[in-house]
């Protein structure tokens, strides 16, 4: 299970035929892998739920059960934040480790997980159906970069000293919060912890983190390696079960913190909750219907290459897919013609197919509401220029799908669709380009093609959106801040600004009875 650090350009992440060419350059997939873990991690020990219930996961490629996992609920939430407590404790290991130490278990943690690159990205592609390739060079890199990222700041969180009026000295301190819980989605699993495991231990809080249900299993091997790191007890604890219960039970009066990224629908029930309990801290990445501007002067080739990254890659699972594509009325013929012949070339198939490019979605019940939108679609008068259907085989696959003759009325254009459907609207001007790209209720990501740097800033500048590209799409970085607008959530992952959403600032100011000379 061992691998070398390979690193890929970024345009190999995303062009199958680039990856075929790099293949020498990595690990195989692990044959048959063992799943080790299936029990609650609390403690640092692995544990059976206190009800005795178990939840399956399975495989969306052929939809078989993988294996069964134990199952928390309340009870076992209550052990965790005892745990996690515990370990907060004024006088404990955690709290009395010297900064530059917790970065030096990030790193460590950062070096199990490369070491175990090829099972984690093989387990992530068995329970996620996401491909082996993609798992391997965009998940597991950026589960890397970013605990190794995180682990570079934990000695360099400072306050400042400020002069205020007055005989006084007055400085600044940036304390952890307490116990964090965290809720992390189906659709990038392991990159999705590191987001929130990294930053929340980066600032010495403790967390409880539940998993999505649908994909539990690296987060569950994560905490072995966070064990074998050498984390004290009780600083990461790890519940798999369902959102009602285990996941509603983590606005406990003992957490201090809650991180969520999932539905829009989701986020407001745990805004609502933590308002009611202790008025807890949160922070919500949510969901995206992201604006794509395509302007006659693009580079058309890139800019239709981009648009299909930015809508099927690894399935379409990402909240920074694109709401539709507004492209300029001289070119929406041609770049629909193109896209069209791009998503008939798409490869689908088994994850551990490395000629594959799109996998199963997650779940049937995933596929179901995808082709309950596409129909929708075909319904409200949009053209189906490809696909439409379910995939052939035992597994959860949806053809790639593109529509074209879209109009922003159509159920289909106004809610997110976690899966492989391509819209292609048409525009007139810049200014009504702009207008329809910020009317949604969402606001997470943007992007705009064109070699016009005045259009480039006017539509970044214009546009509501947390994150807008230029000429470029899904370039993301752990040092760069992400978040949304409006109903995208509030608060940031990533970057210095991460560090700000798990640390309380405290003033500190002493009465100088000195006097001057």
């Amino acid at each position: 299970m061992t691998s070398s650090k390979v690193e890929l350009p970024a345009e190999v992440k995303t062009d199958a035929a680039a990856l075929m060419a790099s293949l020498h350059l990595m690990p195989s997939p692990v044959p048959n892998p063992e799943i080790k873990y299936t029990k609650i991690f609390i403690n640092n020990e692995w544990q059976a739920s206190e009800s005795g219930k178990v939840f399956p996961t399975y495989n969306p490629s052929s939809g078989e059960k993988i294996c069964d996992v134990q199952e928390a609920d309340q009870a076992d939430v209550e052990k965790a934040v005892k745990a996690a407590r515990a370990a907060f404790a004024l006088g404990s290991p955690w709290r009395r480790m010297d900064a530059s130490e917790r970065g030096r278990l990030l790193g460590k943690l950062a070096d199990l997980v490369e070491r175990d690159s090829a099972y984690l990205a093989t387990l992530e592609s068995l329970d996620s159906g996401k491909p082996f390739l993609a798992a391997l060079f965009v998940d597991l890199q950026g589960t890397i970069k970013t605990l190794r990222y995180y682990a570079g700041w934990a000695d360099k969180i400072h306050g400042l000293t400020i002069p205020i009026d007055g005989e006084y000295f007055t400085m600044t301190r940036q304390e952890p919060i307490g116990v964090c819980g965290q809720i992390i989605p189906w659709n990038f699993p392991l990159m999705m912890m590191a987001w929130k495991l990294g930053p929340a231990l980066c600032c010495g809080n403790t967390l409880v983190l539940k998993p999505a249900e649908q994909t539990p299993l690296t987060a569950l091997y994560m905490a072995s390696l966070v064990k074998e790191a050498g984390f004290p007890p009780g600083v990461v604890n790890i519940l798999p079960g369902y959102g009602p219960t285990a996941g509603a039970t983590i606005f406990h009066m003992g957490i201090d913190k809650v991180a969520f990224t999932g539905s829009a629908e989701v986020g407001k029930l745990i805004q609502e909750a933590a308002g009611r309990s202790n008025l807890k801290r949160v922070t919500l990445e949510l969901g995206g219907k992201s604006p794509n501007i395509i302007f006659a002067d693009a580079d058309l080739d890139l800019a239709v290459e981009q648009a299909h990254q930015g809508v099927f890659f690894q399935q379409r699972v990402s909240a920074a897919g694109l709401k539709g594509l507004a492209v300029e009325e001289s070119i929406y013929d041609e770049f629909v013609r193109r896209s069209v012949e791009r998503a008939k070339r798409k490869v689908v198939g088994s994850p551990f197919d490395p000629t594959t490019e799109q996998g199963p979605q997650v779940t049937q019940e995933q596929r179901q509401r995808i082709m309950e939108l596409i129909q929708s679609g075909v319904r409200e008068g949009a053209k189906l220029e490809c696909g439409g259907s379910v995939g052939a085989g035992k597994g959860f696959f949806v053809e790639p799908t593109v529509f074209s003759n879209v109009t922003d009325n159509m159920r289909f254009a106004k809610e997110e669709i976690f899966g492989p459907v391509q819209q292609i609207l048409k525009f007139k001007t810049l200014e009504e380009a702009i207008e329809r790209a910020n009317d949604t209720d969402y606001g997470l990501v943007a992007a705009v093609f064109t070699n016009d740097l005045n259009k480039a800033m006017t539509v970044s500048t214009s546009v509501q959106a947390g994150t807008v590209w230029i000429n470029c799409y899904n370039a993301l970085s752990c040092q760069c801040p992400f978040g949304g607008f409006k109903m995208s959530g509030n608060g940031r992952e990533l970057g210095e600004y991460g560090l700000k959403e798990y640390s309380e600032v405290k003033t500190i100011t002493m009465k100088m009875t000195g006097k001057n000379s």
